[in-house]
């Protein structure tokens, strides 16, 4: 999650926007017919997400301890993301764009078929800050974000609606890459969108279980899922504008999704709830050198991965 930027900052960090394509569009693909009945989420691996983010960790040890814009390990951690999607059998493409004097990059990535006016995307930021690994901040979202599309291809689930997935570059510059993604989108285009499912920092060690909410429909699927495992949700207000949905909202996009919280420090209230220690922030390594994948609550994050499953697949029959 990005740092509140002063209006300067934002004005610096132009952007520049090249579409580079791998495969084809997403309008290009073959449509397959609705799943003939309503499917189940699958079980998110959390083995698997893990996975994910000690690769994550890897890449940021080998390149200077971050993962970063326009820094090695930021290239590193996209080139992994999209050899597991490509070699899943999805359309990959890299849209590129500059920001600080730096080129940068998004990843998207569509699963052929579905109604391509309306698509269900799903996306977090692949980028961490210069101080650190960014594997809590926001190695948890793009893990958990990538296995449920690896999900969506070992299932072969076929959905009404067409899925996308996207991880984005330069957010901790003030949203850039989400922002190039949709200023790059004609009025038609984004209007085809039919809900955007942000996911940002959702395995902190000391977690809260927060819930977006901007659109009642997205919220309300988040919601009913938490309920069905009796855990409470608060609404999310910490990041309000400071993550990737922030564009798409401005956009008239419908957007949500989840958050277990950053610097704000947990109430003797929300301990009650959820447990924990009362006092701390709910990310004591945000931003920080120690956002390893020792900062990391498996239960979270466990817990997240699933949810972000159980609303791809509910809001895209």
């Amino acid at each position: 999650m990005k740092l509140l930027l002063s209006g300067r900052a934002l004005t610096a960090a132009a952007v520049a926007v090249a579409t580079l394509v791998t495969g084809g569009s997403a309008a290009g693909a073959a449509s397959a017919p609705a799943h003939p009945a309503a499917a189940a989420a699958p079980d998110i691996s959390l083995t698997n997400v893990k996975a994910h983010l000690a690769q994550l960790q890897s890449i940021a040890t080998a390149n200077g301890g971050n993962r970063a814009h326009g820094r090695a390990g930021y290239q590193a951690s996209l080139d992994y993301v999209k050899a597991k999607l490509d070699a899943a059998g999805f359309t990959t493409r890299v849209q590129r764009f500059t920001a600080s004097g730096r080129t940068g990059y998004n990843l998207i990535a569509d699963w052929p078929g579905g109604d391509a006016n309306q698509v269900v995307m799903a996306g977090s930021h692949l980028d961490s800050v210069t101080s650190g690994p960014g594997i809590n901040d926001n190695g948890s979202g793009s893990s958990a974000v990538l296995e449920t599309a690896l999900a969506v291809a070992r299932s072969g689930y076929q959905p009404g609606k067409h899925l996308r997935f996207a991880w984005w570059g330069a957010e901790e510059l003030g949203l850039v890459g989400s922002r190039a993604y949709v200023n790059s989108l004609g009025s038609a285009e984004r209007a085809r969108i039919s809900g955007y499912l942000n996911f940002d920092m959702i395995g902190s060690p000391n977690p809260g279980y927060f819930v977006y909410d901007d659109d009642p429909t997205i919220e309300r699927t988040f919601k009913d899922y938490f309920a069905r495992l009796g855990i409470a949700t608060e609404i999310e207000t910490e990041g309000d504008g400071r993550s990737d949905h922030a564009p798409f909202k401005n956009a008239g996009v419908p957007v949500g999704g989840l958050f277990s919280g950053a610097d704000y420090r947990k109430t003797s209230a929300q301990a009650a709830k959820w447990g924990g220690t009362v006092g701390q922030p709910f990310d004591r390594c945000y931003h920080s050198s120690c956002d390893t994948t020792a900062n990391i609550d498996d239960t979270a994050l466990d817990h997240n991965s699933d949810a972000i499953a159980y609303a791809v697949w509910e809001l895209s029959q």
